[in-house]
């Protein structure tokens, strides 16, 4: 496995050679443009990012062009100081997770394992949480609003759609529509698949930007 490592944090960088699995070459950059250079040179499997407080607003959005620019490269982040705001910026952007730079060496193993599989690593718990602050946002609780895509979905995939917006976590979805959690995960995996989402997190993003989009033109049109 091939890591690009951007990262001018000589203490983080070292703690990734030590954790990271065998067989693991780390390359390290410096800059967004080296970064952008060495990608374009060469075949890697995974990119690691290590955001200090410098510019950190900045370097999130650097992530989320490195991932506009490179849509099947692994990207997981490393933040110093973990924020909810940035958090909800780059995974909903597609970067494929996010860790403490000082990560143990079995919780990468199972970092890795996940973000393989095509899932978001953020922790099950942060990424529920991510869920129901950014619920928090949207003031209607109007189930019958329209979001992109919702005209290709079954009347039930809807409604699982719109519970997992409102930060329901499956077991609590499979009792609101009295099925079983298998049944709900099913769903799951044909809505991911008739949007283009990967994961819980974008398909709540993408409800609630729905509604956002509704209550902007009633503030207008009213």
């Amino acid at each position: 496995m091939k890591v690009l490592c951007w990262n001018t944090n000589d203490s983080v960088l070292e703690h990734w050679n030590t954790v990271c699995p065998k067989g693991f070459e780390l390359v390290q950059s410096n800059s967004i443009e080296t970064s952008f250079s060495l990608i374009n040179q060469n075949e890697f499997d995974y990119c690691f990012v290590y955001l200090d407080d410098n510019e950190f607003s900045v370097k999130v959005e650097q992530v989320v062009e490195i991932r506009e620019r490179h849509p099947s490269l692994k990207i997981i982040a490393f933040p110093h100081l973990r924020s909810q705001s940035a958090a909800i910026r780059m995974l909903s952007k597609g970067v494929n997770g996010q860790c403490s730079p000082y990560i143990a060496k079995e919780q990468l193993k199972l970092v890795l394992s996940v973000v393989d599989s095509g899932e978001i690593w953020g922790g099950k718990d942060f990424i529920q949480q991510l869920i129901k602050q950014s619920s928090t946002s949207v003031e209607t609780s109007d189930d019958s609003m329209p979001f992109e895509g919702v005209d290709l979905l079954s009347e039930r995939e809807v409604s699982v759609a719109r519970f997992i917006a409102k930060g329901l976590a499956n077991k609590e979805v499979a009792r609101e529509l009295d099925v079983t959690e298998r049944t709900v995960k099913a769903h799951l995996t044909a809505i991911y698949k008739k949007l283009h989402i990967k994961d819980r997190l974008s398909l709540a993003l993408l409800v609630k930007k729905g509604q956002r989009s509704q209550e902007d033109s009633v503030v207008v049109n009213g």
